[in-house]
């Protein structure tokens, strides 16, 4: 009999915790650990920062002044390239107009061509959508460049037992796009004048700990 009645009692103790843990519960109890796992690296916090210039407000325009032109931000991050190629690809384009940049990069077979093209259509886009862009044609590319991203280290094998450390690069492009035609180019420097610059620049030279 008292066999009997420990049986039903861890039996009812087992439904009981059968009822108890049903998936909802468990999701429910888990969402506060899952929350807490997520990541707040440095680089993750900071990643943004490029993007961010796109939320500046700018005080209201006086009547006569006139209209300021919209500046777009953008960039895509962790590409898998190298730097110092994207860098070339980044300095062809900077200065132009949108439409001849992006004719420069139709008829280049480069890998980092074609993404500087799909971002460049993407910050287009969002010039339009976003940032109350008229006419799409009517932007230059004020700035362009690549930056180093996250590079990974790992083994490569060689033979009788050596080994040796390759890494696995990646790299950012960032681009600003501001609204009217292009400036005109700058002149190019001679040699004159940049030996006039440096001749001020050792004039302009503070020496310390001297009377």
């Amino acid at each position: 009999m008292a066999a009997q009645v420990v049986t039903g009692a861890g039996a009812a103790w087992a439904r009981n915790l059968l009822s108890w843990a049903r998936p909802e519960r468990l999701l429910a109890s888990c969402s506060i650990s899952l929350l807490s796992n997520i990541q707040t690296r440095t680089y993750l916090q900071n990643a943004g920062r490029w993007e961010k210039k796109n939320r500046i407000v700018h005080p209201p325009q006086l009547p006569g002044e006139p209209r300021r032109p919209a500046e777009i931000f953008h960039c895509r991050r962790d590409i898998k390239y190298s730097k110092d190629k994207m860098w070339y690809l980044a300095k062809l384009v900077k200065g132009m107009s949108i439409d001849q940049a992006l004719a420069q990069l139709e008829f280049n077979d480069k890998k980092g061509a074609k993404v500087i093209k799909e971002v460049l259509l993407e910050a287009q886009e969002m010039a339009v959508r976003k940032h109350n862009v008229e006419f799409k044609s009517n932007l230059h590319i004020a700035d362009s460049f690549s930056g180093k991203g996250h590079y990974l280290k790992r083994i490569r094998y060689h033979g009788r037992g050596m080994f040796g450390i390759m890494e696995k690069v990646k790299c950012h492009y960032f681009v600003k796009l501001v609204e009217g035609p292009p400036p005109p180019p700058e002149a190019p420097k001679t040699g004159f004048d940049q030996a006039k610059e440096y001749v001020q620049q050792l004039r302009n030279r503070t020496i310390i700990h001297t009377l």
